[in-house]
């Protein structure tokens, strides 16, 4: 059973791993979108939690009015000033609610909360054919579980090396690595945990290929 689900998936490979945007294909791990946050703001676990949270409010809903709005449209400049408004209307609103949930927690991110606004993570899609509501609906999920995932695991880590603590919880007395909460820290950590999680991608591969060989 395993040896046909793994036919299946690599006679159908550039799909599956293409829209796979949680692991596999990953915007972070794959393409470096959102890059300034992750790197200078995501150096404990509740950072973290907070710019999951913005993007999560703001990346699929921007995605779903710019797919209803830009249905007819294809010149590149007008889908691109399309984009940055309706990202920067609904960041006001998710910065309100934010606001109101997590108080001056808010001030803690300072400008890389705004720049989300025009990072590729939410607007890459302004100079090409708009997608369908659905589609743009579903891929901004998926985008959105896949950046989330890096930011927990990116900020939970710098947390527990420079720290010993996960959200402020105490796991050991020692900072394993002080540096990981700086910006250099932050690229050097990024880049192990980048580099473990696309070999894990590769031997995944791998054994797909493996199973797809063994007899039925």
């Amino acid at each position: 059973m395993r040896s046909e689900r793994a036919r299946l998936i690599l006679s159908e490979e550039e799909h599956y791993f293409h829209h796979d945007r949680i692991f596999l294909n990953n915007p972070a791990v794959m393409q470096g979108m959102g890059m300034a946050p992750l790197v200078i703001m995501a150096t404990t676990g509740r950072k973290a939690m907070l710019l999951a949270v913005a993007v999560a409010m703001l990346l699929t809903p921007t995605r779903v009015l710019c797919s209803l709005l830009l249905q007819k449209v294809r010149q590149p400049l007008l889908r691109a000033g399309v984009y940055c408004g309706v990202s920067a209307a609904v960041y006001i609103v998710v910065w309100l609610l934010m606001r109101d949930f997590f108080g001056n927690d808010m001030l803690t991110l300072g400008l890389y909360l705004p720049l989300l606004v025009v990072d590729p993570l939410v607007i890459y899609r302004h100079g090409r054919v708009a997608e369908p509501v659905r589609k743009a609906f579903s891929k901004g999920l998926r985008i959105t579980l896949g950046y989330g995932l890096v930011l927990m695991i990116t900020g939970c880590l710098r947390e527990l090396l420079s720290l010993g603590t996960i959200f402020d919880n105490r796991i050991f007395d020692m900072s394993l690595l002080p540096v990981a909460t700086s910006p250099a820290g932050g690229f050097l950590l990024i880049g192990v945990v980048f580099a473990v999680w696309r070999s894990i991608g590769n031997a995944w591969r791998r054994y797909l290929e493996q199973e797809a060989k063994k007899k039925a």
